[in-house]
């Protein structure tokens, strides 16, 4: 086998996670239940950030503590990093720019491309945990703020507004959420009918894309699947097929 260098206390990680503190569940499909993903990952919790901190007040100060960590994953061996909150969208270009590899802070970095698959005629459905929250700083924090966007947030809701947004408790009712989900993606097609994808910038909706994508006959971009192209892009393996006899 080569002689390798050393000097990492976990090995095999191709993605790294800069992941918010929370404790309510995190079903298969979020970036921090690591069954949602066919490959090793490693989590880096930045202490004391939460969702409701990050969604509410995202000031410049909370912008070092993502920056060590995600120096701490490079340290570590990763390939490229993510983060646990589609809201990190505002820091993109910072945490790209302090590391050597790959970052994708979020899903939201999908919009531009969401757009040109489709033919870039029609504005990109988002649904976000909080859309009085997500503004035109953050479309701009990952290249698209010139991307048309329909945005339909889940702030009005009762189960994934007093769990995820406020925090108030651990216990989550995940068929309640589903409910609460799926009506945000039919108010969104019923109020702008021509979107012909769909961005879940939230890390807590892709558990429920399927439905989501069942529902609106959509493609539907989350950050899972975008971790799983990071991973392709950054890890790639070789190819085994059949070729006709020479």
């Amino acid at each position: 086998m080569p002689i390798y260098q050393g000097g990492q206390n976990i090995c095999g990680a191709s993605i790294g996670v800069l992941c918010l503190e929370s404790y309510f569940p995190k079903p298969p499909g979020h970036i921090k239940n690591p069954s949602s993903l066919p490959f090793p990952v490693l989590y880096e919790m930045i202490d004391g950030v939460t969702v409701p901190t990050l969604l509410n007040n995202p000031t410049p100060d909370l912008l070092n503590p993502f920056i060590k960590g995600a120096q701490r994953l490079e340290a570590e061996g990763v390939r490229a990093i993510t983060g646990s909150c589609g809201f990190l969208a505002l820091f993109q270009k910072e945490l790209a720019a302090a590391v050597s590899v790959p970052v994708f802070a979020s899903s939201l970095i999908q919009v531009p491309l969401a757009f040109h698959m489709t033919g870039a005629s029609a504005p990109v459905g988002v649904i976000t945990a909080d859309s009085s929250a997500l503004t035109q700083r953050h479309f701009e924090g990952v290249g698209a703020g010139g991307v048309p966007v329909a945005v339909q947030g889940l702030e009005h809701t009762i189960e994934f507004a007093e769990v995820i947004l406020r925090n108030a408790r651990n216990r989550m009712d995940t068929d309640l959420i589903e409910a609460e989900v799926l009506d945000a993606a039919r108010r969104l097609k019923r109020e702008t009918p021509e979107i012909r994808s769909v961005v879940l910038e939230c890390t807590d909706l892709p558990p429920y894309a399927k439905r989501i994508q069942e529902d609106l006959k959509l493609p539907v971009f989350d950050l899972t699947t975008l971790a799983q192209m990071a991973h392709n892009v950054s890890a790639r393996t070789g190819y085994c097929g059949l070729m006709p006899w020479g």
